[in-house]
């Protein structure tokens, strides 16, 4: 499930770079064909963010979820900085 708060926090954040949303439902579209695909390098979090996971939409750009009954939980999308 996405919330749409994510998704205006994602274009707020990125306010200067228009591309960014694109290649974010460019990923989601990815995720939703399979989750673990290489080109997102999805992985488990460690720590204090231990039940979470995270995928790459870009270099620097990163969404934080986890799954619940078989379905992925979006609660924080942005750069490495903002996320981790």
């Amino acid at each position: 499930m996405l919330s749409v708060h994510l998704l205006k926090e994602l274009i707020k954040k990125n306010k200067n770079n228009k591309d960014i949303e694109k290649l974010f439902w460019d990923a989601i579209a990815l995720f939703i064909q399979n989750p673990y695909h290489p080109v997102l390098k999805t992985h488990r979090l460690s720590g204090n963010l231990k039940n979470l996971w995270s995928f790459s939409v870009t270099y620097n750009i990163r969404a934080i979820f986890f799954f619940e009954d078989n379905k992925a939980v979006f609660i924080d999308i942005g750069s490495h900085d903002e996320v981790y």
